[in-house]
């Protein structure tokens, strides 16, 4: 039997296992699925997760059960693209002839001392269960500080202050304000809804340092006082790809062709987080790359010329609470009622592997 492994169970690995498993497999190709955990996570609502409006078995997918569909749980140590071989920890090495490289991201600390060490995490599921603890076991009237004012730490405040609206939250960002990569528009109605229900923000903030309880601002020269501090301010692809020695953007994520192959090795494709692509990373992003990476297999597997057109992006979508919202559909910023249910319904075609 052929073998194609794919290295991650995340949006885009599954895409690709699910478009394949509805097409008809050539009969001596099988697919091997590995991952940490025996679901998938869906990474789009870990800030629910983390706040506590969302237990961990809503945001669980089950994988695909299917006899063509081997599945593997561990954590992937190394790659030999010479032998072709996965180790994964606890396993014999898993010897692949197509593999799939969607090992997705972690956090990116920028260099600022102590960050790793004394801020906690959302970019997995097990780092966001330790979240959710830390966040809900802070006495009453306490001091949340989320750093970060992306998509991510708008959510996390936002879901929070309805979770425990004892707490004081506060969010920090080097730009001058929150979601700076959004129209003003858009800027504007969520700081509205901060303001409306008690979240702080405070721009031009730059940490050079973090202690236990204390955030250490270069701008300023305050020491900024927490009790649990929520890193939210930017991403690098895991630490498998980071020691890989291959062409890489500035980003540190792995150069691909136009069919989403590593240059030097095509029978490697890379997916999400780990790629090199012409947008900002995303589930959509993933997904949409996904679904290309499968039609090129299966070309392959056909001795046919794939023929892929550009990636459509959707839009971006984010919520305030349960209540509220906002996004980008198709350039125009949409506020209010409408991008919650919007975000709704995503989450629950989601969980349906419908899109």
């Amino acid at each position: 039997m052929r073998k194609l492994v794919i290295l991650g169970g995340g949006y885009g690995g599954l895409a690709i296992a699910n478009d394949l498993l509805e097409k008809q497999l050539p009969y001596d190709v099988s697919i091997v699925l590995v991952d940490r955990q025996p679901f998938q996570g869906l990474k789009t609502e870990y800030y629910a997760l983390a706040a506590g409006t969302a237990s961990d078995l809503e945001i669980r997918v089950k994988f695909p059960s299917d006899p063509r569909l081997q599945l593997a749980f561990g954590d992937i140590t190394d790659i030999d693209m010479e032998q072709q071989l996965v180790m994964v920890e606890g396993h014999e090495p898993i010897a692949y002839d197509w593999l799939v490289i969607g090992l997705g991201c972690t956090d990116k600390y920028h260099g600022i001392e102590g960050a790793e060490q004394y801020s906690t995490s959302i970019q997995s599921f097990s780092a966001t269960r330790q979240t959710y603890a830390l966040l809900n076991d802070i006495r009453p009237y306490g001091q949340v500080s989320i750093v970060g004012g992306g998509l991510s730490g708008v959510e996390v405040a936002s879901e929070l202050r309805e979770s425990r609206p004892d707490l004081n939250i506060r969010l920090l960002d080097r730009g001058p304000k929150v979601l700076s990569a959004f129209p003003g528009k858009l800027q504007d109605f969520v700081a509205d809804w901060f303001m409306e229900h008690n979240v702080e923000m405070r721009g031009h903030v730059s940490l050079t340092r973090l202690e236990q309880g204390v955030l250490y601002d270069s701008n300023s020269g305050e020491e900024i006082r927490t009790d649990v501090t929520v890193w939210t301010a930017g991403i690098q692809p895991v630490e498998l790809v980071q020691r890989m020695a291959l062409p890489k953007d500035s980003q540190g994520r792995l150069i691909i062709n136009e069919y989403h192959q590593l240059p030097d090795y095509h029978n490697i494709f890379v997916v999400g987080d780990c790629a090199s692509l012409p947008y900002s990373p995303s589930a959509q992003a993933a997904g949409g790359q996904g679904k290309q990476i499968a039609e090129v297999l299966y070309a392959i597997w056909h001795d046919k010329t794939p023929r892929l057109g550009k990636i459509k992006l959707k839009g971006v979508l984010g919520s305030l609470g349960k209540k509220s919202g906002f996004g980008i559909m198709g350039g125009t910023p949409i506020l209010g009622r409408v991008p919650r249910l919007v975000k709704s319904g995503v989450l629950w075609k989601s969980k349906r592997h419908l899109g």
